[in-house]
């Protein structure tokens, strides 16, 4: 799977780079392999021999996913022995001090005296210590699906499978769920409809968060979320909050209310002011309903890693425990509490409420995947992974599909090795999915995100993801696939979409049964985002972006693994998850809005 960035040890100003994709610049024309490109197996890629492209195109980053100069990557775990770095702005710190090296004693931390837990009916195993974590806050990105009547929620992640529904057998005309909603415009040929320029900061800035209704584009700044229109970029309201923007949930309600965590003031250069604060949005009216905070017991407040939405319900969590608000009116639903030994560590959202709760100390975890009732938190459904797995992801709730590194297994910093098919009205495991980092191309942030998972999507009862780079049939070229996993049975269907020479494709997310994806292109092309068919696997072109021109070149600055990606209707939305003092050189953007006029 892609190899996440290495650790920001360089100073705030030179913040380290992020993926995109163009000719490199000053290269010398490379020699011809000495063996001819392997073909891929269906769907199971062989590793490709080491080999340059010719002059002119893409060469190999240093690493998988990286090589795009002056952008900002995802601040990552120091290596062992290293220092932890500062966050940046938006980054909630680390409240228990630097991490120890993997397998050193952890520093024990008591529980946190707050009143009103969650209801669990199992038994907890008494937390002898808990990992000291430095917190990272990454992006995610979101789609608010406005069309339609039913009244499910089908929000999914740009990058993830979170609103997938499942169903039964396939009928090969659209999949499980019917035919998407998303039209073939008479014209696919896009344009560059209005940049947004980055903002001017002087420290590596978490500005995370975007959001799509079919009236507006939402994007998060530095302490603020603006709301702009389709086609003009004419910024239609602005809410300011008093710090910077830490993370966002990647849901919302059937009114397009959502749920945003920050931090209650501008903290001092390279400082956090801590991760409280949650508030609740309404995207339509352009208004916060809310802003609520949790005492610690102690005269300070609980600080949080992780927000979501399900149903009625705003659930945050994080190392301190979880707490849980109604939507509108901010009310208190429950909180971490003296007696608690087990703590809420995040929780998964959309159309169901699955708690990630752990328990015991680091290197003997026990983690319960809880499906909850969201407005009073008791426990409806419960499966216990195995002993010693520390992190866990909510990929999807419905169907419940749960990511993690059993055994540390995984290799390549993607947090996946497996993926676990859930009943959730029974938490009995239906299937283990072996997803080995070598052949697929998805990654997940579960220390921290809970919903972390990007490069990957979940729908029809099934899992879709994309494989890793491999040799394609021209010389030189590269590309990948997306590959389908029966839920039920954790097999491959046989199912290939296959990306063509030159193109990485990678899902977004469910529309009813197909599959919407973005297609990376070479250098000389345009990108795509193409509709999978859930039964045939046809894929159809909906936008294809300019191949030349400022179009071309703005386009480079986005990377499928560390920017936000959001398609509806002929209107393609790319953006920043973080900003950086480099980015007023102009050359850098907080979001790009592309349209086919159709």
């Amino acid at each position: 799977m892609t190899q996440p960035p290495p650790p920001p040890n360089q100073p705030p100003n030179q913040p380290p780079q992020q993926p995109g994709f163009g000719p490199p610049q000053g290269q010398q024309p490379p020699q011809p392999p000495q063996t001819p490109p392997q073909q891929p197996g269906f769907g199971a890629p062989q590793t490709p021999p080491q080999q340059q492209p010719p002059y002119g195109a893409p060469q190999p980053p240093p690493q998988p996913g990286y090589g795009y100069p002056q952008a900002p990557q995802p601040p990552q775990q120091p290596g062992y022995g290293y220092p932890t770095p500062q966050p940046p702005y938006g980054q909630q710190p680390n409240p228990y001090g630097q991490q120890p090296g993997y397998g050193y004693p952890q520093q024990p931390v008591p529980p946190h005296p707050q009143a009103g837990g969650r209801k669990n009916n199992t038994p907890l195993i008494v937390v002898a210590a808990v990992a000291a974590l430095a917190l990272v806050v990454g992006g995610i990105w979101y789609f608010a699906s406005a069309g339609g009547d039913d009244k499910k929620d089908r929000t999914a992640s740009s990058s993830g499978g979170t609103g997938g529904t499942g169903g039964g057998g396939d009928t090969g005309k659209g999949g499980v769920d019917g035919k998407g909603e998303e039209k073939v415009p008479a014209d696919t040929a896009s344009k560059l409809l209005y940049k947004l320029p980055a903002p001017k900061v002087d420290d590596t800035t978490v500005v995370s968060g975007s959001w799509l209704t079919d009236k507006v584009y939402v994007k998060s700044g530095v302490a603020q979320i603006s709301a702009y229109d389709l086609d003009k970029g004419t910024k239609q309201w602005t809410i300011k909050l008093p710090g910077p923007v830490c993370t966002v949930s990647q849901h919302t309600t059937d009114d397009h209310r959502t749920a945003v965590l920050f931090q209650p003031k501008m903290p001092a250069k390279n400082r956090s002011a801590g991760c409280s604060q949650v508030a609740a949005i309404d995207l339509d009216a352009g208004k916060k309903l809310w802003t609520k905070s949790v005492g610690d017991g102690a005269g300070g407040t609980i600080t949080f890693s992780n927000v979501t939405v399900s149903a009625s319900t705003v659930a945050a969590g994080g190392l301190q425990g979880g707490a849980a608000f109604d939507v509108s009116s901010g009310k208190p639903l429950w909180a971490p509490k003296a007696e608690d030994t087990c703590y809420d560590a995040g929780y998964g959202g959309g159309e169901k409420l699955v708690a990630v709760l752990k328990c015991g100390q680091y290197g003997e975890r026990l983690l319960h995947i809880q499906t909850i009732d969201p407005r009073t938190g008791k426990v409806i459904s419960e499966y216990k992974m195995a002993k010693g797995i520390e992190y866990a992801s909510v990929v999807s709730t419905n169907p419940l599909v749960v990511a993690a590194d059993a055994g540390d297994s995984a290799g390549d910093g993607s947090e996946i090795s497996d993926f676990y098919s859930i009943d959730n009205k029974t938490g009995k495991l239906i299937n283990r999915i072996s997803a080995p980092g070598k052949q697929y191309a998805a990654r997940c942030d579960g220390i921290t995100k809970i919903e972390g998972c990007t490069g990957l999507a979940v729908g029809n009862d099934r899992l879709y993801v994309p494989t890793e780079e491999h040799s394609g049939t021209k010389e030189y070229s590269q590309t990948n696939e997306i590959v389908a996993f029966d839920l039920a049975t954790g097999k491959q269907t046989g199912q290939r979409a296959d990306a063509g020479d030159g193109y990485t494709i990678t899902p977004l997310r469910m529309d009813n049964g197909n599959v919407i994806a973005y297609k990376r292109p070479p250098y000389d092309k345009g990108g795509q985002i193409v509709s999978v068919d859930g039964g045939s696997f046809k894929e159809t072109t909906l936008l294809e972006n300019p191949a030349t021109g400022p179009a071309r070149s703005a386009e480079t600055t986005m990377s499928p693994d560390y920017s936000e990606i959001l398609y509806s209707q002929g209107h393609l939305f790319m953006a920043s998850q973080f900003a950086d003092k480099s980015s007023s050189a102009g050359d850098k953007y907080l979001a790009l809005a592309f349209g086919t006029g159709s």
